[in-house]
């Protein structure tokens, strides 16, 4: 796969969501090629690059668990109002992140990747920003597609 974060659209589309939604965090996170992990590939608006380091399996976390159901999440006020452990929240950790909403990425029609805006304080993403987030992720979709489905390597 190429690197992602050397696409300039990428970029373009992540940092605007960043100013548009007010979130301080945006990150994009690809189900590895082979097997069934997930790594963290993009961010903006990032503390450190922790994020990179960051693979959780499928199901766990919150990109495993979004990879997994191909259904969006939100978490208000992190670690109080999730399920299992905050030590399966890596991203949340790393980015010292309060609040999330994030989507599934879908190729041939199997969700494989996701996008999380985060803020580092408690908050609960009205419905015009998760449109704006599911709108970015249509656009990544489209984006990403030759790359994902093996337009590199």
């Amino acid at each position: 796969m190429t690197e992602i974060r050397e696409l300039p659209a990428v970029t373009e589309i992540c940092d605007g969501l960043l100013k548009k939604a007010g979130c301080e965090f945006v990150a994009l996170a690809f189900q590895n090629e082979v097997g069934p992990d997930v790594r963290w590939h993009y961010a903006a608006g990032n503390l450190n690059d922790k994020y990179q380091r960051i693979t959780v399996r499928f199901g766990k976390g919150i990109a495993g668990k979004i990879i997994s159901t191909g259904s969006p999440m939100m978490v208000s006020e992190f670690p109080n109002d999730i399920f299992g452990k905050v030590t399966d929240h890596p991203i949340m950790l790393a980015e010292k992140l309060v609040s999330c909403y994030a989507v599934p990425l879908f190729f041939n029609g199997s969700p494989k990747g996701v996008l999380l805006v985060g803020k580092r304080s408690p908050y609960t993403f009205p419905e015009k920003y998760q449109q704006m987030v599911k709108d970015s992720a249509e656009s990544l979709e489209q984006l990403l597609r030759s790359h994902i489905l093996g337009g590199g390597a």
